[in-house]
Parts: C-alpha cells; sequence; structure tokens
C-alpha cells in the first residue's frame, strides 16, 4: 500500500486531482490516500484545501452520488447506505441530503423486486424459515426492519 517513491506538492496535488476527477472521492478517501503517498500533515492540508476550492472534491456530491449508485446498482436499502456513509466520516447534513436522492415510489418498487426475486431462489418449505431467510436477506442489504416486515406478511 505504501510506495516507496516520494512526491513533491504539485506531483501530489496532479495526481489527486486525476484520482478525484476519475470518480467522486470523500474526505477520509483523499486523506488516506496522501497519507499512502508519505506526505505530511501540513502537505495534507494544502492538497486537500486545493481539492475542496477548485471543486475536486465535495462531500455533499459524494454523498448524492454514492447513495444514488448503491441505490440503484447494488439496491441497498437506507440503513446500509448510511452506515457505509458515516464510517466514511460524511456529515448528517450530507446524509440527509444524500437520502433525498432516491425517489420514495422507486424505493418501495425496488424493496417489492428484490424481495420477490429473493423468494423464488429460497428453496425452503418451512414458511416461517422461509421467513426468516427472506428478512435476514433484506436487513443485510439494509431495508428499514419496518418495511421489510410489511413486505414478509404480505408475501407469505
Amino acid at each position: 500500500m505504501y510506495s516507496s517513491k516520494s512526491y513533491t506538492l504539485t506531483e501530489a496535488q496532479k495526481k489527486m486531482e486525476r484520482y478525484c476527477a476519475y470518480q467522486e472521492r470523500c474526505h477520509k478517501d483523499v486523506s488516506e490516500k496522501l497519507k499512502g503517498m508519505r506526505m505530511i500533515p501540513q502537505a495534507i492540508d494544502q492538497i486537500m484545501a486545493h481539492l475542496i476550492q477548485e471543486n475536486y472534491l465535495n462531500e455533499e456530491r459524494f454523498a448524492k452520488s454514492f447513495a444514488r449508485g448503491k441505490f440503484n446498482i447494488k439496491k441497498w436499502g437506507r440503513n446500509r447506505i448510511v452506515n457505509e456513509l458515516k464510517q466514511r466520516q460524511i456529515s448528517t447534513f450530507n446524509i440527509k441530503s444524500a437520502l433525498k436522492e432516491i425517489n420514495e415510489e422507486d424505493y418501495h418498487n425496488t424493496l417489492n423486486e428484490l424481495a420477490l426475486k429473493r423468494l423464488a431462489q429460497i428453496h425452503e418449505s418451512n414458511p416461517q424459515k422461509r421467513k426468516k431467510k427472506l428478512a435476514d436477506y433484506l436487513l443485510y442489504r439494509g431495508w428499514e426492519s419496518n418495511l421489510v416486515y410489511e413486505k414478509l406478511k404480505e408475501l407469505i
């Protein structure tokens, strides 16, 4: 992980600009990457300030794109998205704003599709075990328990 190459401030800054331009990043990712490049704390602060000022780095934009992506592509529920954003030290304000990116109707439709698809894959004759397997799956994916249990009543 740690490179033996040392970077000048300008080289490190250019490298981070490319890193952030390639895909949205959060402050934590960038700062860890800079530490991995053996940059000193003052240099890290200076580069981070530059990236924010030049709009390469924007926590709110990162949070929104993260929430959209994990919901649309990985079909994660809100709980999982919130926990992952918290692990990345994203502010509560930005997490709330990111969750607004998820359309309520799409959210319920996705839960329904996911539940039906998973139910078809569960080969278990005991209805209680079927329920538990489906619930565990949906809860792991970060769907709220009240929604999961409503869906279970409806399907099994």
